[in-house]
């Protein structure tokens, strides 16, 4: 036993200033969980416990020399509800992962699988990120999906600049790292997709412009034709306790007669009670090239903080469907109910309570 700790002792004293020396390594997490009822406003009202993209991850951000610094995430989707798979066959799936580096006076490259620069481009917006009454709910429907997280992705990020001004832009080759050969044996494309985006963020002002194409055959999609979309979202803080913001999106596809454009508006805000109790609500409305498929989002909600870690809230939101719409509030983000689809010409609604937890 003696020797055992003497090992240990030596092999500790060996290992400490190596450990030292390395790039400092974050773990962290989030816990998000809510007790939901759901009510499609025909035949289908469950209650049930749902895991809201809840993650465990891995950050290190290293100095290289003055001006360089080399970063990496790992970051995975751990379901807290159930443990196991849910309805989509996630267990512990990847979510932003990449490797870059970074230079305060040339910007910021990274690699990998993350949030595109057009999901980001919500941010102003996104005060139901994850919960139900989710703007995705009304933003991310069929085959004009763009709140996307792409695999195999390069992106720079611009210095900060005009105050507070960054450009983005990315490329993603989506499902395949090569590009394929046409009957002539030429190189053509194969599931890309092309980021552009314009963000301001400081004093009371938060805005984000972004522009996403996918081409033909791109990820996400049941029908391999290509798309593209422009988003424009902002939010102004009013007074310190109340923020607004708006979004438009307008979403485009090649075949417009089986995919209609659509185009999404509304306002979302949040006003702060006390410091630590805020009062929230949105109205989005997607309105579709074709006739009586239009959809309405509202939602209400109330947060408490009882830690600057821990949280509680209530929401209620529904989703009008026009005779030809078949939304929900409930489906993106979270593992309850993401399944169900909403019913033509029923109000699809949805009650949660819910805790998260940051680590």
């Amino acid at each position: 036993m003696k020797k055992t700790l003497c090992a240990l002792a030596i092999g500790a004293t060996v290992v400490t200033p190596m450990m030292a020396s390395a790039a400092d390594v974050k773990i962290y997490g989030r816990a998000h969980v809510s007790l939901d009822y759901l009510d499609d406003g025909k035949d289908y009202n469950e209650v049930g416990l749902s895991s809201n993209a809840s993650r465990l991850g891995f950050k290190v951000d290293q100095k290289i020399n003055d001006d360089l610094n080399v970063f990496a995430q790992i970051e995975q989707e751990v379901n807290f509800a159930s443990g196991s798979k849910d309805a989509n066959g996630v267990n512990f799936s990847t979510r932003d992962t990449f490797v870059g580096v970074k230079s305060a006076n040339y910007g910021q490259v990274r690699v990998g699988r993350f949030d595109s620069p057009f999901k980001v481009a919500r941010s102003p917006v996104n005060f139901f990120g994850d919960m139900v009454g989710d703007v995705r709910n009304v933003t991310r429907v069929g085959n004009l999906k763009f709140d996307e997280r792409n695999e195999n992705t390069i992106e720079y990020k611009s210095p900060k600049f005009g105050g507070g001004f960054n450009v983005l832009g990315a490329v993603s080759m989506n499902a395949g790292t090569e590009s394929t050969k046409d009957a002539n044996g030429e190189g053509k494309k194969k599931d890309q997709a092309y980021d552009l985006a314009l963000t301001y963020k400081e004093g009371p002002i938060d805005f984000a412009a972004a522009y996403e194409k996918y081409e033909k055959n791109a990820a996400n999609v049941s029908d391999g034709a290509s798309r593209d979309a422009f988003r424009l979202a902002g939010a102004y803080k009013l007074t310190e306790e109340f923020n607004l913001g708006a979004m438009y999106q307008l979403s485009q596809h090649d075949n417009d007669k089986v995919n209609p454009d659509v185009q999404v508006f509304g306002l979302a805000g949040e006003y702060k009670l006390t410091p630590k109790t805020s009062v929230r609500g949105e109205y989005f409305y997607r309105d579709v090239d074709a006739n009586d498929a239009n959809a309405s989002l509202v939602a209400v909600g109330v947060e408490h903080k009882l830690d600057s870690t821990l949280r509680v809230y209530g929401n209620l939101a529904t989703v009008i469907n026009d005779k030809n719409s078949k939304l929900n509030p409930w489906k993106e983000g979270r593992s309850f109910g993401n399944g169900i689809s909403g019913v033509a010409d029923e109000n699809s609604t949805a009650l949660s309570l819910g805790l998260r937890y940051d680590f």
